[in-house]
């Protein structure tokens, strides 16, 4: 089941990212560190309803932010359309769950509520070294966009766009 997340469940969803950290850094990926996502920017993505948790026999299995938030490093990105889309950010599955087809639910949730809303067009990206995500998103039909850099990061962050249907 797919809810939103609510305060309580930070704790839960930082021992995630901790477990997601570890396991990024042992393949070279310095997409997330101990410095981002924190506690904060889940607290902040719950106040502005935009966190969403899948959840399971109680176990929170891996969660998802969406919302309609674009950066600004999006902007000089030939994107197919110019309309108000829906954007996913932080995504992740605990480590002991993983391989159940989890983030391929999260983002076909994120799909739902943006046809829900009347939005028909998805962004998100992710870094360049994350192999998992850039796979996933290929393997949903997502269709790479181009490059950018932020959050200080040595390597680019792949940009994917999906027209729904």
């Amino acid at each position: 089941m797919i809810r939103k997340a609510k305060i309580s469940d930070v704790g839960t969803i930082m021992s995630i990212i901790n477990e997601t950290v570890k396991e990024m850094k042992s393949y070279g990926n310095t997409q997330w560190d101990d410095n981002y996502p924190n506690s904060e920017t889940f607290i902040n993505d719950i106040k502005n309803d935009s966190l969403y948790v899948y959840e399971e026999d109680n176990n929170i299995k891996g969660f998802i932010c969406i919302d309609c938030n674009q950066a600004k490093e999006y902007e000089n990105l030939n994107w197919s359309l110019n309309e108000k889309c829906m954007v996913a950010h932080r995504i992740a599955v605990n480590t002991k769950f993983r391989n159940g087809g989890i983030a391929t639910k999260l983002m076909s949730f994120c799909e739902e509520l943006a046809s829900k809303e009347g939005i028909r067009y998805i962004k998100t990206d992710t870094y360049s070294l994350n192999t998992k995500m850039n796979s996933l998103f290929k393997k949903l039909g997502y269709k790479f966009i181009g490059e950018v850099k932020f959050l200080s990061k040595e390597k680019a962050f792949y940009c994917y766009e999906k027209i729904l249907k």
